[in-house]
């Protein structure tokens, strides 16, 4: 790689990096392993960087990798299921107890959810991506992504009203509030 192509590179990683590891926070659910799939993300991102012609598509080529990669660490089950708890903080101030209430009890639903489940609906309603894009970041059809977002928010407020919370809250909208 020329040093401009570094350059580059980093100024992308350095912009994009905390975008992009929220996405992949969201997909594996633990901030350690959300650091991991990132970095093999941005490996995978580096080694094609030659070939990445269109600039303004190296962003989607790097949701790919962190999707794709997801996805197919739950495959291969290569890293356990056991996850340790995070507290939270005792400083909630006043108002926000619900609010940090509903973050976690949807949090937990939406990783009870199947990998490609998960992140169709990670692409479409926390990305704010098209279904389109969300194809693309996935691989796969169009169809395919409007099937797996049906399935997991049927999936999500199955969970829920199990749980005794309401499901007719908007859950994209509320998939938001994991931000």
């Amino acid at each position: 790689m020329a040093p401009r192509d570094v350059d580059e590179f980093a100024e992308f990683v350095a912009h994009r990096s905390p975008a992009l590891h929220r996405t992949a926070y969201l997909m594996v659910g633990d901030r350690g392993l959300a650091q991991d799939l990132l970095q093999e993300a941005l490996t995978k991102t580096y080694v094609a960087w030659p070939r990445l012609r269109d600039r303004s598509r190296v962003e989607a080529y790097a949701r790919k990798a962190i999707t794709t990669t997801a996805i197919s660490w739950y495959r291969r089950r290569s890293w356990s299921s056991e996850r340790p708890a995070e507290t939270l903080p005792d400083t909630t101030r006043d108002g926000h107890e619900t609010g940090v209430a509903e973050r976690d009890w949807l949090w937990n639903a939406l990783q009870e959810l199947p990998p490609r489940q998960r992140a169709a609906i990670v692409c479409r309603y926390y990305d704010d991506l098209s279904e389109a894009a969300t194809a693309e970041v996935m691989g796969c059809a169009v169809g395919t992504v409007k099937s797996q977002v049906a399935a997991g928010l049927r999936r999500l407020r199955s969970v829920l009203a199990e749980q005794g919370h309401t499901t007719d809250l908007g859950l994209p909208t509320a998939m938001e509030a994991l931000a």
